[in-house]
């Protein structure tokens, strides 16, 4: 995530694992059979700071999402099958869905009994589901998507209505306003997508194109597929008049750029850019964890861009590649490697933020060490310093300190450790917990163990006390 202000490059805030349950705990073994071996999942995934998000009681493996919109009249028509496994024996369970009308839900084929309070639907199966047992539950639904609002956080997010399509990007927890789900970073899936619009528009998702799209009745049908997990709110289905190039990086990775046709003038260069950046990254960070990279600009005037897996946006600009540098070092940290909770958001921000840095060393501009300079040059008076970045606050996720001062205590660490075992780091980070999940206390452990040094004043300095670290 990086925000963007129109004239403005701001380095302030711009901006196989299946399934995991909230804890390190192992699943207690299935007890069957017996009324007391049941009870309905949590509504909420376990994250103190964002409580209502996701449930528990499973693991996501799969969804599939087909979905037919009407620009005209912001209609969405809906199915979701969802591939699960029951953590717990399951009376019921939940799923994350705002508004939207649930027409029917079945599992395993059966037809189940619903009902919705808030954002939670709840689903009560003909027999209950034994701990460990698989199961698909079928959502059929339709409505007009109401995207999310939080001033405190982004503003507006989710599945947001263009005059020719929608521009879909969910961070933190807007998947629930266009699909049900397990709405929370901690529960990661693989995806695949049949999105149906009127002919003479794109549909635009995670992954890889399957085949080619198919047109009947005035209407085209686009499919998709990420076969590699992803986070609900990475997950994106936007769609309108684009104009695209597609083609591969000189390393050999497949590559689409898409812009609104408003943008046309900025679609060879989002290509090349993505393209080199990914290269780069590859060799900097690890092999790249995905299929395919790209971006697309669409024509909304959101005001930031978001790391979508795969197809970084870039809502209503055309970006420069410092930003193309962020959202596409999100594909190893934050995408990849995916926080358990929220509030360990700096190792997705602060992590772009130092790529935007050494992106800008690497092409010859302002050094990576002047960039800290600068903001360490701060009066002990700014805002930044009384925000600690270790512990990202749920209304105010996206302060400027989650990524700048999370950037400046990667180079604080840098200096500690030397360039080698910073990097190698970086890149072992990357490969230990490639497609799983990360914590704070996990990255610490990791510099500690290869540098061999005590490195907790560094980072209780930097990441968790409220004010601005001795020189």
């Amino acid at each position: 995530m990086r925000f963007h202000r129109s004239g403005v490059v701001a380095l302030v805030v711009l901006g196989s694992v299946v399934g995991c349950s909230l804890t390190d705990e192992p699943t207690p073994p299935a007890v069957h059979h017996t009324e007391a071996a049941y009870r309905p999942g949590a509504p909420g995934i376990g994250d103190p700071d964002f409580p209502d998000d996701g449930n528990g009681g499973y693991d996501v493996a799969h969804y599939d999402l087909d979905v037919d919109y009407t620009p005209a009249t912001r209609r969405l028509e809906g199915v979701a099958t969802i591939r699960a496994a029951a953590t717990q024996g399951l009376s019921s369970f939940n799923l994350d869905l705002a508004g939207l009308d649930v027409r029917k839900v079945s599992l395993d084929g059966k037809s189940a009994t619903f009902s919705r309070r808030g954002d939670e639907l709840t689903v009560r199966p003909e027999r209950p589901i034994d701990a460990n047992d698989e199961f698909t539950v079928e959502v059929t639904y339709d409505g007009v998507p109401n995207p999310a609002k939080d001033t405190g956080n982004l503003g507006t997010f989710g599945f947001m209505p263009t005059s020719d399509g929608a521009f879909v990007a969910s961070e933190p927890d807007g998947s629930k306003t266009w699909f049900p789900s397990n709405d929370h970073p901690a529960d990661k899936a693989t995806y695949a997508f049949e999105i149906t619009v009127p002919a003479g528009l794109t549909a635009l998702a995670n992954g890889e194109q399957v085949g080619q799209p198919k047109t009947a009745g005035g209407k085209t049908t686009f499919r998709w597929r990420e076969r590699h997990p992803m986070a609900t709110y990475l997950a994106t289905a936007t769609l309108g008049k684009f104009e695209l190039r597609q083609g591969k990086t000189a390393s050999g990775i497949p590559t689409l750029a898409a812009t609104d046709p408003a943008f046309k003038s900025g679609l060879d260069r989002l290509y090349t850019s993505t393209a080199e950046i990914t290269d780069h990254w590859a060799k900097v960070f690890g092999p790249y964890p995905f299929s395919s990279t790209g971006g697309v600009i669409d024509n909304y005037t959101a005001g930031y861009a978001l790391e979508n897996q795969t197809k970084p946006l870039y809502g209503g600009f055309d970006p420069d590649e410092v930003i193309v540098a962020h959202e596409l070092a999100h594909q190893w940290f934050g995408n990849s490697l995916t926080i358990w909770r929220w509030k360990d958001l700096w190792l997705n921000e602060g992590f772009a933020t130092y790529a935007e840095w050494m992106w800008s060393e690497h092409k010859g501009r302002k050094t990576v060490e002047e960039f800290f300079t600068e903001f360490n040059n701060r009066p002990d008076s700014d805002p930044m310093w009384s925000y600690p970045p270790g512990r990202a606050k749920p209304d105010d996720l996206f302060n400027q300190s989650v990524y700048t001062r999370g950037g400046m205590a990667l180079h604080a660490l840098r200096k500690a450790i030397g360039d080698e075992t910073f990097f190698k780091l970086l890149r072992t980070w990357a490969a230990e917990h490639r497609y799983g999940h990360v914590t704070t206390e996990k990255f610490i452990d990791l510099a500690e163990r290869m540098s061999g040094k005590d490195l907790n004043p560094l980072f209780d300095a930097w990441l968790f006390q409220p004010r601005k670290p001795a020189a």
